[in-house]
């Protein structure tokens, strides 16, 4: 599978919400749902788990609740923040502080624009 980079710069391709869906494991979006519930305090169920990556119209209910980067991306049309004119904003900071994966993807593309 090829690579699927999200606004944040992280891999959805990577991401075990994107892969539970494509293989529609429900046994694993129940787990994944669990910890997401667990860990950020905020009711996840298995269907809010389905994902095909954060460009799409099929999107997690991580994404749809909780991540503050996609809505903006989104407003501002870009590809990814690192097409951004304010890049790298606190919000994306802020994030990418625990994100090393994402931190290069969007310097690699930053270097190539």
């Amino acid at each position: 599978m090829s690579e699927i980079i999200a606004y944040c710069g992280l891999n959805c391709s990577k991401c075990k919400a994107f892969k539970a869906t494509q293989t529609k494991d429900a046994e694993e979006k129940r787990k994944i749902a669990e910890r997401w519930t667990e860990g950020m305090k905020t009711r996840f169920k298995a269907e809010d788990i389905d994902c095909r990556g954060c460009k799409t119209d099929v999107i997690s209910g991580w994404c749809r609740k909780i991540c503050k980067i996609r809505p903006c991306a989104d407003k501002r049309k870009v590809e990814t923040c690192a097409h951004c004119e304010d890049y790298p904003c606190e919000k994306l900071k802020e994030f990418l502080s625990s994100e090393p994966e994402a931190t290069k993807n969007l310097r690699k593309i930053r270097t190539a624009l």
